[in-house]
């Protein structure tokens, strides 16, 4: 076996482990968050607390930690990292405890699984794909951009048509961004230098997982918008 061979071993075998701890830190946050919000749903006293001012902190503490892991990456420590993504996973599954006192639980589940495949079927794309995804990744942040204003506005509107067509469209952009960070991830793992300090490697990895967490999740709770049977 020739240098080179070893050499593009070596580099796959690299890129395989961070891929795969990417998608298991991805699992776990996806996992601390359906627990944390069904046990929170079965749970009268605590749902009380939640829908009262509290659910208001939720939303910045999130946004704050979403904040802080992106922003400060570097200069945390990689356990820090690993603690506040599973933090963050636990808030948000407090935050979306009420989806299980809105839809019925068959059409969560069903609503899981079909995202799931599209979830899988963009993954294999953005990995696959030779096509260069960042033009279509910036696209998908301006239509993220218009989402979070249009959603904003309706809450003053109230209008059922305004609510269907974002979660629609939300569905699109979630999609793209899928792809276009599963090939963002690709890249970052092609381009860690051989014998990279492991704890720059955990949260390389705590980040991918990060922004697939957060691709999945929406895209779920777009698509929960129009699959989910309501409760009434």
């Amino acid at each position: 076996m020739d240098s080179i061979t070893v050499s593009r071993d070596r580099v796959q075998t690299r890129v395989n482990e961070f891929v795969r701890s990417v998608y298991n830190w991805m699992c776990i946050g996806l996992a601390v968050t359906g627990f944390t919000a069904w046990y929170i749903a079965g749970s009268p006293s605590i749902m009380k607390v939640i829908s009262g001012g509290m659910f208001w902190l939720l939303i910045i503490a999130t946004l704050g930690l979403v904040f802080v892991i992106s922003g400060m990456i570097d200069r945390i420590s990689a356990g820090t990292a690993t603690g506040l993504f599973v933090l963050y996973s636990a808030l948000m599954g407090a935050m979306l405890s009420s989806i299980f006192l809105v839809y019925k639980f068959e059409s969560i589940a069903s609503t899981f699984f079909i995202c799931s495949g599209t979830f899988l079927a963009c993954s294999i794309y953005g990995w696959t794909t030779k096509r260069d995804l960042t033009s279509v990744g910036g696209f998908m942040m301006m239509g993220l951009i218009g989402i979070i204003i249009a959603s904003v506005v309706n809450i003053f509107m109230g209008s059922a048509m305004v609510y269907a067509v974002i979660s629609y469209i939300g569905v699109i952009v979630f999609v793209g961004l899928t792809a276009y960070d599963t090939q963002k991830i690709k890249n970052m793992a092609l381009s860690q230098p051989d014998g990279l300090d492991g704890a720059v490697v955990r949260k390389g990895a705590i980040l991918g997982a990060l922004s697939l967490y957060l691709d999945f999740i929406n895209l779920f709770l777009m698509l929960l918008r129009i699959f989910g049977q309501s409760r009434d």
